[in-house]
């Protein structure tokens, strides 16, 4: 997920503080792990550069003054063109798993070992994902089921890999 762009969207709803966007950001998006100030106020700044956004003035609080944020019309434009670019997988079609499997190939290692343990590692976290759904809110529940389809397609893949080992290997060693 591209943080500074979901920023972006949180401030469109209205002028914000640092402080309140940092709230507003895990209460929706930091379920998992909370965004640190420091990187708000860094992206907040790189904003400013950008012209994603501008300072309207800043307040008195019970600390520091609080600056006040707005979204400027080139940062409502970036976040409209961003919503609406289709997500697509890596350019490059290959994954660390994929790497591994084929140098394991090569190397003429266990490549069925190396499916196997990644086969009971995708398992055991799609038991913790789904233990953590039951009674998770609906927006946590829906960043799991998410993160369940990616695991069960790579599941697909890896059986689908083993099942080929035999002849992936020939192919390799022919041109290798």
């Amino acid at each position: 997920m591209d943080r500074s762009l979901a920023l972006l969207g949180l401030m469109s709803t209205g002028p914000t503080h640092g402080y309140d966007l940092k709230t507003r950001y895990d209460s929706i998006f930091g379920s998992a792990k909370a965004i640190a100030f420091g990187q708000i106020y860094s992206t907040l700044a790189r904003m400013i550069r950008d012209g994603l956004i501008e300072q309207l003035g800043q307040e008195p609080g019970s600390g520091p003054d609080r600056k006040r944020y707005a979204v400027t019309q080139a940062g409502r434009d970036r976040l409209a063109e961003w919503l609406r670019e289709p997500d697509t997988p890596s350019p490059t079609l290959q994954s660390n798993l994929f790497a591994k499997t084929v140098l394991a190939l090569v190397l003429h290692d266990d490549a069925d070992a190396l499916l196997d343990i990644q086969r009971h590692a995708h398992l055991a976290r799609m038991r913790e994902l789904t233990a953590a759904k039951a009674g998770a809110p609906l927006l946590d529940r829906l960043a799991i089921d998410h993160a369940l389809f990616q695991i069960e397609a790579d599941l697909r893949w890896i059986d689908l890999t083993s099942a080929r080992l035999t002849d992936i290997d020939k192919e390799i060693h022919r041109h290798g």
